[in-house]
């Protein structure tokens, strides 16, 4: 499991989104070259915690936008069943494949394996969510081992406002 310090270097990923297309981060960073991005990662689309949590993601997806934040979720799951998710709930942000705990691991999030009795096992990572700059520098992270318990996405904001304005000050101090 990967433990990142702030201002570590977040490694490069590609996954499949519920579009069908591929989505690598650090083109995604190209195309968004001065904004932030918040990595959301979900227990699965069978979790209605979690649910609950994109959906207030969705309805602050906005002022994420204001604050130049784009967001993206990972969930370890086949795409078309997140796609079913997405289409019912309506969300319009990125929700990546993960389907076989690749980028949980790369990224340290926490993973579970549990008995269902009609699948056998199956193993999800559980939430977290990584914030990094526009250089793909770790500034936030917050890494669960159960589905409580996590930021909302008001306080999200706050945190991404006051990193913001301790980089001002930073800057504006050299």
């Amino acid at each position: 499991m990967s433990e990142f310090r702030l201002g570590d270097r977040v490694p490069n990923f590609i996954l499949p989104t519920v579009t069908g297309e591929q989505l690598l981060l650090e083109s995604h960073q190209e195309i968004h070259e001065k904004s932030w991005h918040l990595i959301v990662f979900f227990q699965g689309s069978w979790s209605p915690e979690c649910v609950r949590f994109l959906k207030q993601i969705e309805d602050h997806l906005s002022d994420f936008s204001k604050e130049h934040v784009t967001v993206m979720a990972i969930a370890a799951e086949k795409a078309a069943v997140l796609k079913r998710m997405a289409d019912k709930e309506k969300f319009t942000f990125p929700l990546l494949a993960d389907e076989f705990l690749s980028i949980n691991e790369a990224f340290g999030v926490y993973t579970q394996h549990r008995e269902v009795s009609n699948e056998g096992i199956r193993s999800f990572g559980e939430p977290a969510c990584f914030l990094i700059n526009h250089e793909g520098e770790l500034l936030y992270q917050q890494k669960q081992t159960g589905p409580f318990g996590r930021a909302c996405a008001a306080d999200l904001l706050k945190a991404i406002r006051h990193l913001k304005s301790q980089q001002q000050t930073k800057g504006s101090a050299s």
